[in-house]
């Protein structure tokens, strides 16, 4: 089982690796917008604003995510994986685009969860798991 698939399978079932995740992103200072910012002051503002409109989402590497992302947060939500970061960043340029296209349905966060921070996401077991399927 690839480290995806540990990822999507615990989250149905509120494990850890959901909860890393949702640590991962409610750690990027100012939430969402903080993270798209993050995102547009790497030069890669287009693929995160496809994430957030309708349509296609364009995909990023591991490479990008590990320039947007500080190492510190890579490292962490590896070691919460216990897996190589490397093999976390792959994974999450992997997810990450549906995880935020899945948050923001027609370009707005849902209900206003993710204004502050996404920490408190209660739902992303739920949304990891219909991402899996």
């Amino acid at each position: 089982m690839g480290l995806l698939d540990s990822i999507l399978g615990a989250a149905g079932g509120g494990g850890g690796a959901a909860g890393a995740l949702g640590e991962l992103l409610g750690a990027q200072e100012g939430g969402l917008g903080g993270l798209i910012g993050a995102f547009e002051k790497s030069g890669l503002g287009g693929a995160a604003a496809s994430w957030v409109g309708k349509g296609e989402n364009l995909p990023i590497s591991a490479e990008q995510i590990e320039t947007v992302l500080s190492s510190g947060m890579i490292a962490d939500f590896a070691a919460k994986l216990g897996v190589d970061p490397k093999q976390a960043a792959g994974t999450l340029a992997q997810i990450l685009p549906q995880v935020i296209d899945q948050l923001t349905p027609d370009g707005h966060a849902q209900g206003g969860a993710l204004g502050g921070g996404l920490g408190g996401l209660g739902g992303l077991g739920d949304l990891l798991g219909k991402l899996r399927g």
